[in-house]
């Protein structure tokens, strides 16, 4: 097999160019179902081909656990400097492991910590925060809520909060937070994969664009929101909100 016993290692390569033509080419939601799946499987298989490439380096070190047959001789000269190979694998997959480990950690960490700060706030399906910094986000769970700040409600209209509540449930309703799990899991097993974590990001917020305007029925209404939800974000000052809100579109590609 020789040097193909790495392919698994730089296949994600080519994660950039696939990235660029499924946003390019695809219906968001397309995109991100085959983005998300490319990136865990790309990120599984080059996670396995560390482990094994480990495996079969060391298995003549004194001590080593392994089957006798892990020893052959075909079966190391498969692996080319299979010696140097298999103590190099040896860091680079417990550092795959533990970046894995620490994202999955967080992930619960947050998911926690947001559910804490809802506490005692009404129990309806919108959260709204008495905060002035303008945010909205969707959060997951057992009871799904869309969590909003005071600060963001009051610089949109009514019809304007419509669309970005709309945006929301589309988040809950696609369980995007899963897709964007994954391709951040596949980006620290394989850094090379990091494009497709970007592209799904950028898909999932499409998707639900696509889905929040279908529910609404006014493509523009909902591209003037996500514009200025984004400009208040961002701190922009109020003309340029005036003006982007007067200003038609379609909803970002």
């Amino acid at each position: 097999m020789g040097v193909f016993v790495f392919l698994p290692l730089v296949l994600p390569l080519t994660a950039w160019p696939v990235a660029r033509l499924a946003e390019q080419r695809l219906h968001p939601r397309t995109a991100t179902l085959i983005l998300s799946t490319v990136a865990g499987v790309l990120a599984l298989c080059s996670t396995l081909c560390l482990a094994l490439v480990m495996v079969v380096g060391t298995a003549q070190l004194p001590g080593n656990p392994l089957p006798d047959g892990w020893s052959d001789a075909e079966v190391r000269d498969a692996v080319p400097f299979e010696g140097i190979a298999g103590r190099a694998a040896i860091p680079a997959l417990i550092c795959v492991l533990t970046a894995c480990a620490a994202t999955l950690w967080r992930h619960r960490r947050v998911r926690r910590r947001a559910g804490r700060a809802l506490l005692g706030i009404s129990s309806s399906s919108v959260a709204v925060l008495p905060d002035p910094d303008a945010y909205a986000y969707a959060l997951p769970g057992a009871a799904p809520r869309i969590v909003v700040s005071r600060g963001l409600l009051d610089r949109l209209a009514p019809r304007e909060r419509r669309a970005l509540f709309a945006h929301e449930r589309a988040h809950l309703a696609g369980r995007h937070h899963r897709f964007l799990l994954v391709v951040q899991l596949a980006a620290r097993a394989n850094p090379f994969l990091r494009p497709l974590r970007t592209a799904v990001g950028y898909a999932t917020e499409r998707w639900a664009d696509e889905d929040a305007a279908r529910a609404i029925g006014d493509r523009r209404l909902m591209a003037r929101t996500v514009g200025k939800a984004a400009l208040v974000s961002r701190g922009a000052p109020a003309g340029t909100l005036a003006g982007l809100a007067s200003a038609p579109g379609p909803v970002p590609r």
